[in-house]
């Protein structure tokens, strides 16, 4: 069900974010950025088996830097991490960045999926692509789906990867009663299926014999894979951001609530063979006094809706189908 306290039903409601995408027009892959209009205090929490990341260390407690400037997320697996790099010019060009000697250094924290199922591998987000995305990002609602770094995003490869359906795109708002906002973006990837918390039922996953039906992951796992999870790349990356005032542990522990957003729309989770990152931001700009376990509660909500939002309004691409086309 939509947020109806903002028309912007979307990570960019919370005042500070911008998202910007680069989605390639030759393949489907593509970067998702989230800029912060001033550094931000964040954390993040990795409970997938096969993560590819960049300057996740530093969002450890005891780290000498506390806050960040944007956050990346790309398609092309640990290659697509180079994207990064064109995220960092774009924010020095501007001077935006940790202070050190003879200008600045952005602090740009990265994740990718693996998402050569769509794009075999040969087409993956780079420098330009970054700062492409970069050029793009504004305060706009997003629309989701197939764009950005959830292009090539699959779901439902338990039962290997001609049986999947797309992936994609998502984001959602929640907005607590003294006003303060927290937002999510997800990138939906993963070798299970997706299902509606609310009512349990399966909205994508490994496609049946017939149109509209699917093969439960829970009876694929107990029978045994046929299929090659891993070869076929997964993750689901998310990023949640708060106006809240945070300390860094405090963001920590909403980015370890938020992870049981995955959890009720994903099953199985946090697998070997999936990279299962959930970022979290706190920007400071609302005054109000913040508690961790509401915020933590409305951020899994949030991460649970984008999830479904990516899902539901992916496209087809080739022989994968969306869950449009599949389920009608």
């Amino acid at each position: 069900m939509q947020n109806s306290a903002f028309k912007n039903d979307s990570i960019t409601a919370v005042p500070g974010i911008s998202v910007g995408n680069f989605t390639d027009p030759a393949a489907p892959t593509g970067c998702t950025v989230v800029l912060c209009d001033e550094p931000a205090i964040a954390a993040v929490d990795v409970r997938g088996g096969a993560p590819a990341t960049r300057e996740t260390d530093l969002l450890r407690a005891g780290s000498l830097v506390e806050r960040i400037h944007a956050i990346l997320l790309s398609g092309g697996s640990a290659y697509g991490l180079d994207a990064a790099t064109g995220v960092m010019r774009w924010l020095e060009e501007r001077g935006r960045g940790f202070p050190v000697s003879g200008g600045v250094v952005p602090i740009v924290p990265a994740a990718c999926i693996f998402d050569f199922t769509t794009t075999g591998g040969k087409v993956r987000p780079g420098a330009e692509e970054g700062y492409a995305a970069c050029e793009d990002a504004s305060e706009a609602p997003l629309s989701g789906g197939s764009l950005g770094a959830g292009a090539g995003a699959t779901v439902g490869k338990m039962a290997g990867p001609e049986r999947c359906l797309r992936g994609g795109l998502g984001s959602a708002v929640e907005v607590a009663a003294s006003g303060i906002r927290i937002g999510a973006l997800a990138v939906i990837n993963c070798a299970g299926e997706v299902v509606d918390p609310e009512s349990g039922d399966i909205v994508a996953g490994s496609r049946g014999d017939t149109p509209g039906t699917f093969d439960p992951a829970f009876e694929i796992v107990r029978k045994g894979l046929p299929g090659t999870p891993f070869q076929s790349g997964n993750s689901t990356l998310a990023v949640v951001a708060t106006d809240a005032s945070l300390t860094r542990d405090q963001a920590y522990r909403v980015a370890v609530i938020a992870q049981t957003g995955l959890a009720r729309t994903i099953r199985p989770v946090h697998t070997p063979v999936d990279g299962d990152i959930v970022f979290a931001l706190a920007t400071g700009r609302n005054e109000e006094a913040a508690e961790v376990l509401q915020l933590g509660a409305l951020a899994a909500r949030a991460v649970e809706r984008a999830i479904l939002c990516g899902v539901r309004k992916a496209t087809s691409f080739g022989a994968i189908p969306s869950v449009r086309d599949w389920s009608g």
